[in-house]
């Protein structure tokens, strides 16, 4: 089947989550109502990581939505980011830009989650108290402290990474795995930050459906352009078909 020809429209949105401002872009199809991918960043990234703009591209030629924002302390979004950035947060963070999506009228009531590293267990996180139509993961860490393990050097005293270890990044996201549903896990077999044993782990532990794509030499950035291609179009394909009643619907009613 051929690709369709992309025709969207991006939409800058502001919203409210704990007292503080976040910023966003929400990537609409011309599709009505359609259902809507919502991505969380990884711990040091921003809304405008290149996994979620070609991922919010190629979802929109499919007639699905895609909404990136900054999380509390990230790009365009307030607070300090040593201050404020720990799970709990940045989970308050996905929550609100969950309720600030669904209020939309052109926007469906089928929702899925895209998160990468930090990203992946925000959203594991989430999924796991709402009802989430589809989840897609990258190198997500189960233990928050693999993230800051992954920070230091060898004799390494970095200021930064002994700040985030004294907070809570150190959440053990073990006991929601068993809750979740409809996941696709990504990981590569040569990740350097986040060790491929958590996606094991997150897979033998979810419900039914999900499927894990482990790439052979794959790194934490997930550099390879090969990796990226099928990353991109495993996700679309996963979001497609657990999006699949919406998607027909709305384009009945486009017809």
């Amino acid at each position: 089947m051929s690709k369709p020809k992309l025709d969207t429209v991006i939409k800058k949105i502001t919203f409210s989550s704990d007292g503080y401002t976040l910023r966003g872009e929400l990537h609409l199809p011309t599709t009505e109502t359609p259902p809507v991918v919502i991505g969380s960043h990884g711990l040091f990234s921003t809304r405008n990581s290149p996994k979620q703009i070609e991922l919010a591209k190629e979802c929109n030629r499919w007639g699905i939505a895609f909404f990136r924002f900054d999380h509390r302390g990230c790009g365009q979004s307030n607070g300090n980011f040593n201050t404020v950035t720990s799970l709990e947060a940045r989970c308050n963070d996905l929550m609100s830009a969950i309720k600030t999506i669904q209020q939309r009228s052109d926007i469906g009531d089928k929702v899925g989650l895209f998160g990468s590293s930090m990203g992946g267990s925000v959203c594991i996180s989430v999924a796991s108290e709402l009802n989430i139509d589809a989840l897609v993961t990258v190198a997500a860490p189960v233990l928050g402290y693999t993230i800051i393990d992954g920070l230091r050097k060898p004799n390494d005293s970095n200021e930064l990474a002994i700040s985030l270890t004294k907070k809570s990044h150190l959440s053990d996201i073990t006991g929601k795995l068993s809750l979740l549903h409809h996941i696709l896990i990504f990981h590569g077999d040569s990740d350097e930050l986040i060790p491929p044993s958590n996606a094991l782990e997150i897979y033998d532990k979810a419900g039914d459906p999900k499927k894990l794509i482990m790439q052979s030499n794959g790194d934490h950035r997930m550099s390879h352009s090969k990796h990226q291609e099928a990353f991109i179009k495993e996700a679309v394909l996963w979001f497609k078909n657990c999006f699949e009643g919406s998607l027909k619907r709305t384009a009945k009613k486009c017809s």
